[in-house]
């Protein structure tokens, strides 16, 4: 005769939770044995020798120590048994992980200048580096680990909320966990985006030539960027264009002399074409693989023809041009 199958299942279940306990337990110790000498060689001793100044070493290492102290409380929990209050515990300071994920860009740039301008921290920077504990790494990728933990923690979780029924005492706590760390990694997605969207707004601040476009504004997002043909408006030969999508313009350059002595490298802005809900974008010819096309580009008060010799970079424009300008849309008209 078979066995019980509730019974078969719980069995399942309670040995599918104790491997999963394990596994976080387990990874929780491994990554404290790699931040806590973090903590150890580069934050206690920067501040004892004086290498970095106060503002540089917090920069750098601001909430090191927050992060250690929480991997630790939830290390200790786990190795008591109280997975739950221990998870609990731990969602209570996730917001830790949010703030050291929007202070990242700054410190990674305050890293690499004092590693470029200070020689005493760029040597102590090399000599801690090669410690055992280390294995190799380089400061800029120990930066990572805290985020690159959190990011593991949702299999773990799942793992342990999949293998624990709903009926045990901390059902609803694993599961209010792994909906916290999700949350968190979703904010972090988005101020990862936020940042590298910055990097991208300055660097094309930078390559303009003069200041009187300016494209660091409140709100714009980078979308693309390529050379395209222009068809002029009384028909003389193509011209190449530098042109710069965001979401609320479309900027078109062209390169300096390459002989200018400061803007050989830079590109002059010559016209700026405002996005419009009113704007339209077709492909004239090129729906063909492989060939290329023409884009026509309506505004409310001028007509923009780009030829495009590859299908694939056709295709991308014209998805993004369309994508913005239906963003600009009424939320009503957009549903039709």
């Amino acid at each position: 005769m078979g066995g019980d199958p509730v019974r078969e299942q719980r069995g399942r279940w309670a040995r599918g939770r104790a491997r999963a306990e394990a596994a976080l337990r387990d990874s929780e110790e491994a990554h404290l044995a790699q931040v806590q000498p973090v903590d150890q060689y580069f934050v206690a001793l920067l501040e004892a020798k004086g290498t970095l100044e106060p503002g540089a070493r917090e920069a750098i290492f601001g909430h090191w120590g927050a992060l250690c102290g929480i991997s630790r409380a939830l290390l200790s929990y786990l190795e008591k048994g109280l997975l739950g209050p221990g998870l609990e515990a731990f969602c209570a300071q996730i917001g830790v992980f949010l703030h050291y994920a929007e202070d990242l860009p700054r410190a990674r740039e305050t890293l690499e200048r004092q590693v470029r301008k200070n020689k005493a921290f760029s040597r102590f920077k090399r000599l801690q580096e090669t410690r055992p504990e280390f294995g190799g790494a380089r400061l800029e990728d120990l930066l990572l680990l805290p985020l690159r933990r959190l990011r593991q923690y949702k299999p773990l979780l799942l793992d342990l909320v999949e293998n624990t029924p709903l009926d045990i005492s901390d059902a609803e706590q694993l599961r209010a966990a792994l909906k916290s760390v999700g949350e968190a990694l979703h904010q972090i997605q988005e101020i990862a985006r936020f940042h590298e969207n910055v990097d991208h707004l300055s660097r094309i601040q930078k390559l303009l030539k003069g200041r009187k476009t300016q494209v660091m504004q409140p709100g714009r997002w980078f979308l693309l960027e390529g050379w395209l043909m222009v068809v002029p408006p009384k028909g003389e030969g193509l011209r190449p264009r530098m042109f710069f999508l965001f979401s609320d313009v479309l900027l078109m350059a062209k390169p300096c002399h390459p002989l200018h002595p400061w803007n050989a490298h830079k590109v002059a802005v010559k016209e700026v074409f405002w996005l419009h809900p009113q704007c339209s974008i077709a492909k004239v010819f090129g729906h063909t693989q492989g060939h290329g096309g023409l884009l026509s580009l309506s505004f409310p008060h001028k007509t923009l023809l780009l030829v495009c010799y590859d299908q694939e970079d056709l295709d991308t424009w014209h998805r993004n041009l369309t994508a913005a300008i239906r963003k600009l849309q009424p939320s009503i008209s957009r549903g039709h």
